[in-house]
């Protein structure tokens, strides 16, 4: 059972990384990434790890794609389209890819709650334990966090600086219709 499940979560975290990649519009790019964290998340939640299963959600799935989302509509990637939609089976395929994820999700809560061990014994008991995390992460790789904080910021600012800078360079476009 743990096989399946395993296989049907990379499934759906392969096909929605596959999906962002070829995907034109910003905006559903962004969403297949929050497709795929929410598969991550679920991998997690079956290594039996539920810290990392909650930090993936709340900290990837949650703050890094609002802070993407904030990027991608700064830039002005929100336009409508009015075009229709070329790829008529994204629709149906995220709803059949997120219901997958929710019962693979559920499934793995359940047996969770059986009371089953974790697969790989005494080292995957400890894999996720928030107080090891802590102190990894604020003694020994507390310099790359840090760099990875500075990174994000000065990623941000020159989006929006350049953004500005764009703004001001193109010139304005005559309202349409008259």
């Amino acid at each position: 059972m743990d096989v399946l499940l395993f296989f049907v979560t990379a499934a759906v975290a392969l096909v929605g990384a596959i999906a962002m990649l070829v995907s034109r519009n910003a905006v559903h790019s962004a969403l297949f990434l929050l497709l795929n964290f929410g598969a991550m998340a679920v991998l997690y939640l079956l290594l039996q790890s539920p810290f990392l299963f909650t930090i993936q959600l709340t900290v990837y799935a949650g703050a890094i794609m609002v802070l993407f989302l904030f990027v991608v509509m700064l830039l002005g990637a929100e336009q409508v389209e009015d075009t229709p939609d070329r790829i008529a089976w994204q629709r149906p395929l995220g709803i059949l890819l997120g219901v997958g994820l929710l019962g693979v999700a559920a499934a793995a809560s359940l047996r969770g709650a059986a009371g089953q061990p974790a697969p790989g014994g005494e080292a995957a008991a400890s894999f996720g334990n928030p107080a090891e995390l802590g102190a990894l992460l604020f003694t020994r790789y507390l310099l790359p966090f840090e760099i990875t904080g500075v990174i994000l910021l000065v990623a941000v600012v020159g989006v929006v600086v350049l953004n500005q800078r764009g703004r001001q360079q193109a010139p304005a476009k005559p309202p349409a219709g008259d």
